[in-house]
């Protein structure tokens, strides 16, 4: 009688220790599920990409040869549009430098490009009384060995799409370097002389 008293013990301890296992087990993975439907709690929501983010656009600029002299960095930043020209092989001096209307850049003369970026019909130039155009951009200074390296940001352009200052207008813009220095008065273009080098901004 003692034998089948202790083996009815034995058999009731393994059932009870057995429930205890299967419920650690169901505990354990009920906090996995938890952890996996939070992603900040392993950090994952900190490799999310923003995706209201746009991206840079880079502008190759050609003189009237079809030969590249360089580019225009172009990156919407919180401050506004950031742009990084970094140009060779132009004439030494001072040149005006402005976004047209078109996204054309037909050589030699570039008049394709149209005039200047001017969605808000303002006067040209910084120093009119009802300007600038948003396409007006301050001058660019080239060394004596035909270079330029320039980073200014401007509040009057942006990359958003559908905005009315967005450089991504319905048959585009185009980033034009002139011959002379923009006065930064003259109408239409600041007197700023024939285009030396353009590009598309795409």
């Amino acid at each position: 009688m003692k034998k089948w008293t202790w083996l009815m013990l034995l058999l009731a301890c393994a059932f009870v220790f057995a429930g205890c296992a299967d419920k650690k087990d169901d505990s354990a993975g009920e906090v996995d599920e938890e952890t996996a439907a939070d992603p900040a709690e392993d950090g994952v929501e900190d490799d999310v990409t923003d995706e209201g983010n746009v991206p840079p656009v880079t502008v190759h600029l050609k003189d009237r040869d079809g030969k590249s002299v360089g580019t225009a960095e172009l990156s919407e930043e919180e401050e506004g549009l950031r742009i990084m020209v970094d140009a060779k092989d132009l004439p030494e001096g001072t040149h005006g430098f402005h976004f047209h209307e078109k996204g054309v850049c037909e050589a030699p003369d570039f008049e394709s490009a149209g005039g200047h970026f001017n969605p808000t019909d303002a006067s040209h130039g910084f120093d009119h009384k009802e300007g600038p155009h948003a396409g007006d951009m301050p001058n660019l200074e080239v060394g004596a060995d035909g270079t330029v390296k320039k980073e200014f940001t401007v509040k009057n352009l942006t990359l958003e799409n559908d905005e009315e200052n967005s450089l991504f207008q319905d048959g585009g813009t185009a980033l034009v370097i002139h011959a002379e220095a923009d006065d930064g008065k003259t109408q239409p273009s600041g007197d700023s002389g024939d285009r030396i080098a353009c590009g598309v901004v795409e």
